[in-house]
């Protein structure tokens, strides 16, 4: 899955908290969320106002919680895991971990694989 088609199905799915996301979905979504957050900083500091980078981040809340969800689903683990992220470091480096590691190849309990 190449990048715009990755954010646009993030974004279109923001809701969507069943089935599977790839790893390059996820990780160009992740990508895609850097680059806004970096943008909305620079924006901030700029006209002086403190308040858009938070728009950005409760904005793409959604998607990214559904992305991450759906990608936790292509190596069958339940999204609920990524409560992990509030152990400060070692939630941070389990949820790395998962996220970076192959989808399941066929179909498993969250439903047939996605490009």
């Amino acid at each position: 899955m190449d990048f715009k088609t990755s954010v646009t199905s993030a974004l279109n799915n923001f809701i969507n908290f069943e089935g599977r996301a790839s790893r390059s979905e996820y990780w160009w979504f992740f990508l895609f969320y850097v680059l806004v957050y970096i943008a909305a900083i620079i924006l901030d500091s700029v006209l002086g106002m403190g308040f858009v980078s938070l728009l950005v981040s409760l904005g793409l809340l959604a998607p990214s919680l559904s992305v991450g969800a759906r990608r936790l689903h292509d190596i069958n683990k339940s999204g609920w895991l990524q409560l992990l992220y509030l152990i400060p470091l070692i939630g941070l480096l389990v949820m790395i971990y998962f996220l970076v590691q192959k989808g399941d190849t066929g179909s498993n309990r969250f439903g047939e694989p996605r490009e």
